[in-house]
């Protein structure tokens, strides 16, 4: 599974391309056992991670300021997100092929699924009829810049644009040095 999917030239095709890759990655983890399963679900696991600090430091704030009852629509998908990545870190904890990895992963995935749609519609789309071309293009490359310096593993009560930036590069850091110390970089 690769890390990231670049294709997307607006940040709506951007996001939504991952959203897909998000699926796909969750089937390749479901599918596999032992030490595939493990590298899939790392995979998973820093994609989700990159993706949603993204989200979080600019499609959240860009949606509570354009969309009508955005900041209730956030505050929703940033509990959601927040449950995820609570879930994702008791996963790290398991043994990918136990019973208890696989009904958790299988629980993840219902919900970061509908997770996902839930954004398309309400954050996504409605930004993509309000924001010019120009604008949603410039979101895309701000959003691949903050994937690439993002937190590479979950880490719930980090889900603000402020806290991003205050906490972020510190769990950047070390989630980085994480990941090489585990040959995972």
């Amino acid at each position: 599974m690769a890390t990231m999917i670049s294709s997307g030239v607006d940040v709506v095709m951007f996001l939504k391309e991952q959203h897909e890759q998000i699926k796909a990655g969750f089937k390749e983890v479901l599918n596999s056992y032992g030490e595939p399963r493990q590298n899939a679900f790392f995979a998973l696991r820093r994609l989700m991670a990159v993706h949603e600090t993204a989200e979080e430091e600019i499609v959240h704030p860009a949606a509570r300021k354009e969309l009508p009852g955005g900041d209730t629509i956030v505050e929703a998908r940033l509990e959601e997100e927040n449950e995820a990545k609570r879930i994702l870190s008791n996963l790290e904890k398991l043994d990918v092929d136990s019973v208890e990895f696989e009904t958790q992963f299988t629980m993840l995935r219902t919900a970061v699924i509908s997770h996902a749609e839930a954004e398309e519609h309400q954050e996504f789309e409605p930004l993509g009829g309000k924001l010019n071309q120009e604008q949603l293009t410039r979101m895309r490359k701000a959003v691949s810049f903050a994937e690439s310096v993002a937190p590479t593993r979950p880490h719930a009560g980090i889900d603000s644009a402020t806290a991003n930036m205050l906490m972020g590069p510190f769990a950047s850091m070390v989630d980085r040095a994480r990941d090489w110390i585990a040959g995972k970089s």
